[in-house]
C-alpha cells in the first residue's frame, strides 16, 4: 500500500526494464466484474502482443513507477496498427498499474510523467481504445481525454498533448 506520493518514483523506461512490460500488458487487460482472469498466455495473441513485442524501436517511449525498488506500474505508447491506433503520428498509450497500488495516484503520477515526455519529443497526441463498462473510461476523462469515435464495446479516446505551464 502506497502512503504518500513520495515514495513512488517514476522513472523512464530503458531497454534494461522493457521486459516489465510482458507483466504490466497482463494486468492491462480488463476483466468484467464477474469473470474469471485470462490465462498468462493471453499476452502473446497478435493483438495483445504488438503493444510490447520489440519495444524499444522508434518512437517507443514510457515510464514506470518504483516503489522500494519494486515496479508497480507502468504507461508507454507506440505507433502501432491496434485497438487505438488513430494516424502514423500519434501513439497509442498501454498503462497498467498492478492491482494492489491501483486507486493510490500511482495511475495518475505515471500518466503526468509520460505526457511531458511525449511533450519533450514533439508529440501532438495520443490515443488509446478502452471497453466502455471498464472502469478507467473516468480515469481517461479525467486526464483529458476525448471521446472521438464509438464502437459496439469500445471507445477511441485521444489527448491533445498542450503545452502545459
Amino acid at each position: 500500500m502506497v502512503k504518500n506520493r513520495e515514495t513512488i518514483k517514476i522513472k523512464e523506461l530503458s531497454k534494461a526494464e522493457h521486459s516489465l512490460l510482458e507483466e504490466f500488458i497482463y494486468h492491462a487487460i480488463f476483466v468484467p466484474t464477474g469473470e474469471k482472469q485470462p490465462e498468462r498466455s493471453i499476452i502473446h495473441e497478435p493483438d495483445i502482443f504488438v503493444y510490447i513485442e520489440n519495444f524499444g524501436s522508434e518512437g517507443d517511449c514510457g515510464v514506470f513507477a518504483e516503489i522500494d525498488g519494486k515496479a508497480v506500474g507502468a504507461a508507454w505508447v507506440r505507433i502501432i496498427p491496434a485497438y487505438g491506433h488513430v494516424d502514423d503520428k500519434t501513439p497509442e498509450l498501454a498503462i497498467s498499474v498492478l492491482p494492489e497500488y491501483r486507486n493510490q495516484k500511482t495511475g495518475e503520477m505515471l500518466m503526468e510523467s509520460l505526457f511531458d515526455l511525449l511533450r519533450k519529443r514533439g508529440y501532438k497526441q495520443t490515443s488509446l481504445a478502452v471497453q466502455k463498462e471498464n472502469p478507467a473510461v473516468a480515469f481517461y476523462l479525467r486526464l483529458g481525454y476525448k471521446v472521438i469515435k464509438e464502437k459496439t464495446e469500445e471507445y477511441l479516446m485521444i489527448k491533445e498533448l498542450k503545452d502545459e505551464q
